[in-house]
């Protein structure tokens, strides 16, 4: 079922594509394996009230990134940022996932079984993390920002 979960996000991504007037844009990569990753952020008020990713690279990065934007989009702030650390939680400390909150999420806790790929999982959370962070600080006034891995 969650091989399905993944490999379907991965074919039929959701909310790929850009975005126009963006409050956040943001690009991660990992240069050791070729992951890409942009998103787009209409953020009004303190929600996400869109979110846009285009990229390439593994099935995984590309599913993962499709699971987050659809995860995030609607949501506060705040509840995005207890969304990514779930999330990064499961991934990256052993923490017991949470279904409720991760909702698609969950389907890559598989990806644990081989440490090389988490970075793969990892790359569109992480970078989210950075836009909303430097969104944060430049006092919602519109920000581009990049990082590897």
């Amino acid at each position: 079922l969650y091989r399905e979960v993944v490999m379907d996000h991965y074919k039929k991504p959701r909310n790929r594509g850009t975005m126009t007037d963006a409050a956040v844009v943001v690009e991660g990569a990992n240069p050791l394996c070729g992951d890409e990753i942009t998103l787009w952020l209409d953020i009004e008020k303190d929600i996400v009230k869109d979110v846009r990713f285009a990229g390439h690279g593994c099935s995984i990065s590309q599913a993962s990134a499709s699971i987050m934007t659809s995860a995030i989009k609607g949501q506060p702030v705040e509840e995005i940022t207890r969304i990514v650390t779930a999330f990064r939680g499961m991934m990256l400390d052993g923490a017991e996932p949470d279904e409720d909150l991760l909702g698609d999420g969950i389907a890559l806790e598989g990806v644990k079984k081989f440490p090389v790929r988490i970075k793969c999982a990892v790359l569109g959370w992480n970078t989210l993390l950075l836009g909303l962070k430097e969104f944060s600080e430049s006092g919602g006034k519109p920000v581009e920002a990049s990082h590897q891995e």
